[in-house]
């Protein structure tokens, strides 16, 4: 008669832990010890919550709709018009203030700045900047071929196309910015009227 296999492991009347035949060291249970450190569920309930939280910081900075432009922009630009300063006729190609203009016969909203306003301004300073950033506009689209790119948000309240100006990758608006004729949108408008106005 053949000799019985013989199991290597023998199971000790502890839960869990395992003894080697001839060893009397016990192995660790394969069961994770809930007490050390965050587990799986915890940790995807966290980066879920601050996801959720930038996209609403980015949403209400205006941030969000420049972002999801630029990871859609195009090779190359293709877009260009005859532009000019609106006046009281037919809105077609021209540029409105300093953030605003039309694009074959649509209004377009420029969706990553905030210019100083021309109707009304509040003051003399903001007038005279928002004259400089509306001629500024118009140099900058009659530049050459642009790009618009669309953000999460279409429309605005207004019913004008929210878009991202951009030509070989950058966004027109940049230079605005640094011509300080333009503030980045961080979703609230602010005074650009001197306190001594």
């Amino acid at each position: 008669m053949a000799p019985k296999p013989t199991n290597q492991f023998r199971t000790s009347p502890k839960f869990g832990s395992h003894r080697r035949e001839g060893n009397t060291r016990s192995v660790q249970s394969r069961r994770p010890d809930r007490r050390s450190g965050w587990g799986v569920p915890t940790v995807i309930v966290w980066v879920v919550v601050i996801c959720v939280a930038g996209w609403f910081y980015l949403d209400r900075s205006g941030n969000l709709d420049s972002i999801v432009a630029f990871a859609r922009t195009p090779a190359t630009d293709t877009l260009s018009a005859s532009f000019s300063i609106c006046g009281e006729g037919r809105r077609a190609n021209c540029v409105v203030d300093g953030d605003t203009f039309w694009y074959q016969g649509q209004k377009i909203r420029i969706a990553d700045i905030d210019t100083p306003e021309l109707s009304p301004p509040r003051c003399e300073a903001e007038r005279v900047k928002g004259e400089a950033a509306k001629a500024r506009l118009l140099a900058l689209l009659k530049a050459g071929k642009f790009s618009l790119l669309a953000g999460i948000r279409d429309e605005d309240k207004y019913g004008r196309k929210l878009r991202t100006v951009s030509r070989d990758g950058r966004s027109l608006c940049d230079v605005l910015v640094a011509e300080g004729l333009a503030r980045s949108w961080d979703g609230a408008r602010r005074s650009w009227c001197d306190r001594s106005d």
